[in-house]
């Protein structure tokens, strides 16, 4: 690849407007490299057996996506952990005492975990819909 070409993936812009379309790539962002750090890219994405803006697009969102960019965030994920942890809970115990079999201690950890990989991701979509519908009722 030239390096003169190199460019980094299309991203959505988290501003987005309710009307754009969800996973449709309209913004590129650019970087420069210096040929080494443009070999080192090229080889990471072909160890992974990917084109290199789709492993360039991978990376940037799986490093923004790993903690949040805002407190309120991380406050949001962790409140709605807690939510579906304690419904997850007490649907799963309610259909064990129907069933008259114990809640098995792997059931919880089953929940927590589901609950941690889930997360920021609906985090995310609660402060999306809220800033859609927030910029909605001021037009």
């Amino acid at each position: 690849m030239n390096a003169s070409r190199t460019t980094t993936p299309q991203v959505a812009n988290s501003s987005a407007t309710c009307a754009d379309k969800p996973g449709f790539r309209t913004k590129t962002i650019s970087t420069r490299l210096t040929q080494s750090e443009v070999v080192e890219v090229e080889l990471a994405a072909e160890r992974a057996g990917k084109p290199l803006s789709e492993w360039l697009r991978e990376m940037a969102l799986t490093a923004t996506r790993e903690r949040p960019s805002d407190p309120i965030e991380l406050l949001l994920a962790e409140i709605w952990a807690v939510r579906f942890s304690l419904l997850s809970l007490f649907h799963v115990g309610a259909q064990a005492t129907t069933e008259g079999k114990p809640l098995l201690p792997e059931s919880v950890l089953k929940i927590r975990d589901c609950a941690d990989a889930k997360k920021f991701e609906q985090a995310r979509r609660m402060l999306a819909d809220f800033r859609c519908k927030e910029g909605s009722n001021e037009r």
